[in-house]
Order: C-alpha cells, then sequence, then structure tokens
C-alpha cells in the first residue's frame, strides 16, 4: 500500500513502513504545506500525521483510498474524527509515551518563571551582571508552596509526583475525583476550580481541547488567582484566552507565566515577547529524542494495525468505523 508520512522521522522508524509498503515522507523539519499534503494524499491508503496538519472533511474528500491514519501526538483536535469515522477510517493518536517528558517540562516552566531563570540568562548574556546584592534580582521559591493542577490525566498526575519532591501542597480538578488511595498515593487533594484557583501558587494546564475547555481561563479565572501566582501552561494554547492573560501580565494581577503552546500557534499574541514575566518555548513538551523516537514507533505501530484492517492499539474511534463504512457502501 502506499502511506504518506507528513514529518520528518528517524530512517530507523520508516524502515519499519517501508518493510511493508511504499512510503513517502517530508524530510524538512518544518510542518508540510497544505497543498503539499492536499496534493500528495490523493492515493495513499495510509497517512501519519503530525499535530500541525489539519485533517478535515475536505482533506478526506481528496483522499478516497485512505484507510487508517495515525496521529503522532496526544491531542487530535487537529482531526476531524468524525468525518473519518463516518468514512470508515480509524484514527489513532500516541498516548503514555510523553507523560515524563511533558511533566518534566511543566515543572521546568515553574521553576524557570518562580526563579527567573530566563530573564536572568538574557541580562547575564548583554553583560548586565556586575554585583550580588542582597535584596537584587529576587524570585520566589517553589519547594512548600501550594501547586493547583487542572487535569489530571497521565500528565496531570506525572505532575502531582514531581511536585512531592519539592513538598508542595498539591490541589486538582477534574472530571473525574480519584478515589481516596489515588488522592493518597499522589499527596493530592481534589477541589473545586474557583478555590483552586484563589489558593494556589502555581497553576498547571493539563485538559485537552474540546468545546468545554476553549478559554478555560480567561479574565475571571485569572481574577481569582494571587497576585503571587502563576499560570502553566503545556496543554494547548487555546484552553487559555491570551488577551486576557496578557493583560493580566501587564497589571500585575498574576505574578507571571509559562507558555510551551499558544492560542495562534506559532503566532504570539502581541505584546507577549515584550514582558520579562512570561517565559515563552517553542511548543517542546515532547520533544527529547527517547519521546519523539517513541511517539514516532507508537505512531507506526498503529497505522500498520489499521492498514491490516486490524483495531489500533491506541484507536480512537474503532466503534464507529464500522458504521461509517456500512454508511459508506
Amino acid at each position: 500500500m502506499n502511506i504518506l508520512v507528513t514529518g520528518n522521522l528517524p530512517a530507523a522508524v520508516l524502515s519499519l513502513l517501508q518493510q511493508e509498503h511504499t512510503v513517502e515522507f517530508h524530510a524538512e523539519n518544518r510542518p508540510m504545506e497544505r497543498s503539499r499534503l492536499m496534493e500528495m494524499v490523493g492515493d495513499k491508503e495510509g497517512l501519519l500525521c503530525m499535530i500541525t496538519d489539519r485533517i478535515d472533511d475536505d482533506l478526506l474528500r481528496h483522499a478516497p483510498r485512505l484507510q487508517a491514519i495515525a496521529n503522532m501526538a496526544v491531542g487530535y483536535d487537529n482531526i476531524d474524527v468524525e468525518a473519518a469515522s463516518r468514512k470508515g477510517i480509524p484514527v489513532s493518536n500516541t498516548p503514555g509515551v510523553l507523560t515524563d517528558a511533558t511533566a518534566d517540562l511543566a515543572f521546568a516552566l515553574i521553576l524557570a518563571v518562580a526563579r527567573r531563570l530566563v530573564e536572568g540568562d538574557h541580562m547575564t548574556r548583554e553583560g548586565g551582571f556586575r554585583f550580588w546584592a542582597p535584596m537584587y534580582f529576587l524570585g520566589h521559591e517553589v519547594s512548600r508552596k501550594t501547586l493547583g493542577i487542572i487535569g489530571l490525566g497521565r500528565i496531570g498526575k506525572a505532575v502531582a509526583r514531581r511536585a512531592r519532591g519539592f513538598d508542595m501542597k498539591v490541589f486538582y480538578h477534574t472530571r473525574t475525583k480519584l478515589s481516596p488511595e489515588q488522592e493518597k498515593e499522589l499527596g493530592a487533594t481534589y477541589c473545586d476550580m474557583d478555590i483552586l484557583l484563589s489558593r494556589a501558587d502555581f497553576v498547571s494546564l493539563h485538559v485537552p481541547l474540546t468545546p468545554d475547555t476553549h478559554h478555560l481561563v480567561g479574565a475571571r479565572e485569572l481574577a481569582m488567582m494571587r497576585t503571587s501566582a502563576y499560570l502553566i501552561n503545556t496543554s494547548r494554547g487555546p484552553v487559555v484566552d491570551e488577551k486576557a492573560l496578557l493583560a493580566a501580565l501587564e497589571k500585575g494581577t498574576i505574578a507571571g507565566a509559562g507558555l510551551d503552546v499558544y492560542e495562534q500557534e506559532p503566532d504570539l499574541t502581541p505584546g507577549f515577547k515584550n514582558l520579562d514575566n512570561v517565559v515563552l518555548l517553542p511548543h517542546i513538551g515532547s520533544a527529547t529524542v527517547e519521546t519523539r523516537t517513541r511517539m514516532a514507533l507508537k505512531a507506526v505501530e498503529n497505522l500498520l494495525a489499521g492498514l491490516r484492517g486490524d483495531r489500533p492499539p491506541d484507536c480512537l474511534n474503532w466503534e464507529n468505523v464500522h458504521a461509517g463504512a456500512a454508511g459508506k457502501a
């Protein structure tokens, strides 16, 4: 069968596909242009795509032979899963393998904004470090502070475990409350989101992007936070109303923010780059050699299973696929 891979993957990973199928792949370390994607997908049975690819009804109409889609990401808001289901196409993602890398980065952002690491690095490089003084360039401690986690899936739980190493008090808010045993293991206490926002020194977001979570944190929520608190977002950009966040950072409503994702990614909300109290990263939550390799291998495993007609291990829509295929017939 013919497969399109829209990203530049390790040769050893691509070879697993090439052993069984004909593979075309995008060899550049940048997203594939939409026009090129539309052009190349037409004769393909398999598609291994990236979070930067928009897989919608229009694209699917250009791919009448498509039998399986594997998304190399945990999030899948870039794919119209319902449209794929109507066409009988299984869609998969890559959960689990990027948990630790993303949790590590969330904690790196907590430390970076609290201790002003990026600001200090820039100042030192520019020759601004001229002396030590008792009250100069002060940040805030992370140890023994209160961490509020919104969304306690795999990554949220991993962040909670890391917080224990800093003797932090952990509050969490999620759709499904944990069992008492799980709460004890994580050292986490459930509370209403408004209460969490008002109590936390650091608020870390770990929710998927859905209609319910779009602008989950806006002007109202930011106003509930402490003026000494920090917001961390490693989930999806549109979970935060960035205009409201910019205003909160400029006015001192909150102390700072650490962002790895953006509402209009890759574009920044105008004004962010002029602020010292926000750390801005280029969506690198899963960007380690080990994690990206595991993600690619998982995506390949899913795609090969789908092309065989088997259920991909991480299929998102298997129950709807056969109904969609029947409707298509």
